[in-house]
């Protein structure tokens, strides 16, 4: 069941200046809220997004106090904020994704004490037991797959703790908390350089930078036959405000449920770009599990809706965007979209 929409809720989206938060203001502002805040740590002029008629504040909500301070006056919290990457981020950044259990611990403690009543935290599908993940034809993965743990080591047990703390905050202080498993987000308005950059964008870069150099040529990290699926930003958008929404209380994934190879991903930039291009693969460089899908089974069953934007239709728009940011002589540093 989902709740009729409040436009007079007071809402915080924490991350507020990555491509996920930024792309949730821009909806909310679309839907009429009155009163949205946006907090990150980043300098607002590194923001992908920001808004002159949102309350933007560059807080680090790995601090207790800034996190009070972020939640102050506030009716619903939606937690997006990790230090975190694609693949080649995560395996070597350990440490530093840990440490973002501080900004949910940290939040969820500001909930409690200031009385939000409504707490939103963005999981991953990296909680997945790797056990269940070693084959490229692997079926996809249903929410209890995360049991017995062996999650993504760093990245992964970040997520599944801070899980757990959503449950038991909401078992013991009563606060209303919703949790989403994201698999592979992707679209226009996010990081495509710089190392943080997941494979959907990744791959359109290098398309791009080949087709740009005259260059035929394109690098893929591992042997290109490991199997994902990758959701579009707007079905994550529609799909998180809908399980904020509604009476869901366990963990449920949030993704498309269309596999591919990296090699099936690289051919479908190379038929939006016109262009076919020599692979070579780097089989030492990071490429996390053989296959990793989403079993939609539990959201079609609670709310009757899954992602539905086909992955060739987000890849035109995405390779698009990142098309003109190259052109343009941008990189993840300097894409700014103020309106």
């Amino acid at each position: 069941m989902i709740s009729k929409i409040d436009q007079n809720k007071r809402i915080v989206v924490c991350g507020a200046g990555g491509f996920i938060g930024g792309a949730i203001l821009a909806n909310m502002r679309r839907q009429g809220f009155r009163y949205l805040r946006g907090v990150d740590r980043k300098p607002m002029t590194h923001w992908y997004q920001r808004f002159p008629d949102v309350d933007n504040r560059v807080l680090d909500l790995k601090e207790r106090a800034a996190c009070f301070e972020a939640l102050q006056g506030m009716d619903e919290c939606y937690n997006l904020a990790a230090d975190m990457g694609g693949m080649g981020f995560i395996e070597k950044n350990k440490a530093l994704c840990m440490l973002s259990v501080l900004i949910n611990t940290h939040l969820l403690e500001a909930s409690r004490g200031l009385g939000v009543p409504r707490f939103f935290f963005a999981s991953s599908a990296c909680v997945y037991a790797g056990y269940k993940q070693r084959q490229t034809d692997i079926p996809g993965l249903k929410e209890e797959d995360a049991h017995p743990a062996d999650p993504e080591d760093g990245y992964g047990w970040e997520k599944l703790f801070s899980e757990r703390m959503c449950r038991h905050f909401r078992e013991d202080f009563g606060i209303r908390t919703r949790v989403a498993r994201f698999h592979n987000v992707y679209g226009p308005n996010g990081t495509f350089d710089g190392g943080r950059e997941k494979a959907p964008a990744a791959i359109c870069r290098k398309v791009i930078a080949a087709k740009l150099s005259g260059k035929q040529e394109i690098e893929i990290w591992g042997d290109g036959r490991q199997t994902r699926s990758f959701m579009y930003i707007d079905d994550c958008v529609q799909g998180t405000q809908a399980i904020m929404n509604s009476d869901i209380l366990e963990p449920i994934n949030l993704g498309s449920d269309e596999m591919v190879s990296i090699n099936q991903l690289v051919d479908i930039v190379e038929d939006i770009a016109g262009i076919k291009l020599k692979r070579s693969y780097d089989l030492s460089a990071p490429k996390g599990v053989r296959g990793r899908s989403s079993d939609n089974g539990m959201i079609k069953q609670r709310l009757s809706w899954a992602p539905s934007i086909r992955l060739r239709d987000g890849m035109e728009k995405t390779y698009a965007w990142i098309h003109d940011q190259m052109v343009a002589g941008d990189s993840k540093d300097s894409v700014v979209n103020i309106s």
